[in-house]
């Protein structure tokens, strides 16, 4: 039974290939790549006489078959075109179906856009979400960002130059003008990081060239609802504090973000009837 060898390859400059995965790349008998074309030239540079066979997002189940007997008589290294395979990739699907029939598994780890973008974007790495690459379509796109806007978490997405302004718009019109750092051909000749807000990143990238990881800061947590037990706390606290009527009902209002009718509500069944929310503002007797 041979292994698979999951091989990460350079998001950009060839340096970056450890020795290691260049080692496994001219030993193996097959090399199954995305672009055969991009890994031929990979290849060559490495000096690695393996052949080369595809496997990519459009490939059936039955371009799997080929894989899987190779595998049964020796190694084969599975490769994208660029970084870490199962990224982003039809690499989920090979690596199941190798080790549903028994084949080892073997990471040789190395390049990928998302850590690396991560790392130099300064935003907080110890939770971050990848949404891959952004939607096409427009309403899809949207909804994604909308889904992602509760996330207390650092996002990172994939764009290509031609979306780039519009992805951003919509990062503006449904994250709001955080801050975020956009990641322009990482590890190549003319590689750039941007660091700012999402308006300032419209404005830098007017005419966008080359292949974009952007990171998103982090939305604010949700403030968690205040329970009728604490909401009632306050307003006994308040009370004692001298708080009467309206200036009661105001102050529990903000020190719990509850609303304002059920702070009321709460006021009304644990002392004195507080005025009604909305009512006219009048003297208050006793207050």
């Amino acid at each position: 039974m041979g292994r698979l060898y999951v091989i990460a390859t350079p998001i950009g400059n060839l340096e970056d290939l450890s020795e290691r995965a260049a080692r496994m790349l001219r030993e193996v008998g097959l090399v199954v790549a995305e672009d055969t074309r991009e890994t031929r030239k990979l290849l060559a540079h490495i000096g690695a006489p393996a052949r080369v066979t595809s496997f990519h997002a459009h490939s059936g189940r039955s371009a799997l078959a080929p894989v899987l007997r190779a595998l049964d008589s020796g190694d084969v290294a599975y490769v994208t075109d660029a970084g870490t395979p199962a990224v982003s990739d039809p690499g989920p699907d090979l690596v199941r179906a190798a080790a549903d029939v028994g084949h080892e598994i073997v990471s040789v780890p190395g390049p990928s856009a998302v850590t690396a973008a991560i790392a130099v974007s300064g935003m907080p790495a110890d939770s971050f979400l990848f949404l891959g690459f952004a939607p096409r379509r427009p309403t899809e796109r949207r909804d994604l960002l909308r889904r992602a806007a509760s996330v207390t978490s650092t996002l990172v997405l994939f764009e290509a130059p031609h979306r780039l302004l519009a992805t951003l718009g919509d990062v503006l019109a449904t994250l709001g003008d955080r801050p975020i750092a956009v990641c322009r051909e990482l590890t190549k000749l003319f590689e750039e990081t941007f660091r700012g807000t999402v308006s300032q990143a419209i404005e830098h990238f007017a005419e966008p060239r080359g292949e974009f990881v952007l990171v998103i800061d982090a939305g604010a947590p949700p403030t968690q609802a205040a329970s009728d037990d604490t909401i009632a706390g306050v307003i006994d606290r308040l009370r004692k504090d001298g708080l009467r009527g309206r200036r009661l009902v105001d102050a529990a209002t903000s020190e719990t973000g509850a609303a304002r009718s059920r702070v009321y509500r709460l006021a009304l069944a644990t002392g004195p009837t507080p005025p009604r929310p909305g009512a006219d503002s009048r003297p208050e007797r006793g207050a």
